[in-house]
């Protein structure tokens, strides 16, 4: 049951809004009066339900300390209403579980990383109400592990550390660790890895990498995932072969082209063409020598002066 003194020493607020001004000088904080006061809904229910998720959420327990919830947040980008949303987080599950709160923020770019770790205060500047730190990991301050023995001391380390270097320099380093130790790993742990690793790294350039290395490194063992990340890697490389293929059949035809274009212009001109000259036109290859013959073709005195300076 709400007390009466409990209703008086809000309520009076509502009835003398100028007191708060008058308060305030006697804490010290120096806030303006104000111009106009609007008596707002004290009700904070939402009228409609607002599904909030936090990323991942995580209570870790100790023999000696109070068990702590640690709160987990990807972040890609900055996003200027992150910060409310995570104050909000931490607000609720200290209110719900009655357990100090913790934000870990975990990003893949510097810039995004440098922005999260900022402290963002809550409330007029004369006296903040709240002040959110979050924890963040990220290229800034992650490990690079590029060596086997490394990654295989804490392979969920080594796992982040890939993660979150995706678009460093050293990401394929960092991968081809990865991969070594996996060789000597049972699938139970080679699976998610493998799994998170390439979810973690998306679209970026060193996901193609991941997938050769384990179509090549890791190529001995059978799973679902493999499989997949394997005929990923497959398929990559027909179409590169294809490409391939389709720009040498490009250049073979624009080469027979060219080679039948030079010997109408000799023909059209009335020029003998000797087969020795024959052969060394019909057997080029190259599109840019042939299109020089076929310029030199319309005013050269014989077929073989069109090699004259070659």
């Amino acid at each position: 049951m709400v007390s009466a003194p409990h209703e008086a020493m809000h309520r009076i607020f509502q009835d003398h809004p100028d007191l708060f001004s008058g308060v305030s000088k006697v804490l010290g904080v120096d806030f303006a009066p104000p111009t106009s006061v609007t008596l707002m809904p004290t009700d904070l229910t939402e009228a409609s339900p607002l599904e909030r998720r936090v990323d991942t959420l995580l209570r870790l327990e100790t023999e000696d300390d109070e068990p702590l919830l640690v709160a987990i947040e990807a972040q890609g980008k900055k996003d200027p209403d992150k910060p409310a949303s995570w104050a909000y987080y931490a607000s609720y599950l200290l209110a719900k579980y009655r357990l100090q709160p913790m934000l870990l923020v975990v990003c893949q770019d510097h810039a995004t990383a440098k922005w999260a770790e900022q402290p963002v205060q809550f409330g007029p500047p004369q006296w903040p109400l709240l002040t959110l730190r979050p924890l963040v990991a990220g290229p800034h301050n992650m490990p690079v592990i590029t060596s086997a023995a490394e990654a295989r001391k804490d392979l969920a380390l080594a796992t982040l550390s890939a993660i979150t270097h995706g678009k460093s320099s050293e990401i394929g380093t960092i991968l081809k660790a990865v991969t070594t130790v996996l060789r000597d790993e049972p699938d139970a742990v080679k699976n998610p890895v493998i799994e998170f690793i390439s979810r973690g790294l998306g679209k970026l350039p060193a996901a193609a990498l991941w997938r050769t290395l384990v179509a090549v490194d890791l190529s001995f063992y059978k799973s679902p995932i493999f499989e997949e990340v394997r005929e990923e890697a497959r398929a990559e490389v027909r179409a590169e072969v294809r490409a391939e293929v389709q720009a040498e059949v490009r250049a073979e035809v624009r080469a027979e082209s060219r080679a039948e274009a030079l010997l109408d212009v000799f023909e059209a001109r009335g020029i003998d063409v000797p087969e020795a000259v024959r052969e060394r036109i019909t057997n080029c290859d190259d599109p840019q020598s042939l299109r020089h013959w076929v310029r030199r073709a319309a005013v050269a005195p014989s077929a073989d002066a069109i090699f004259t300076d070659d």
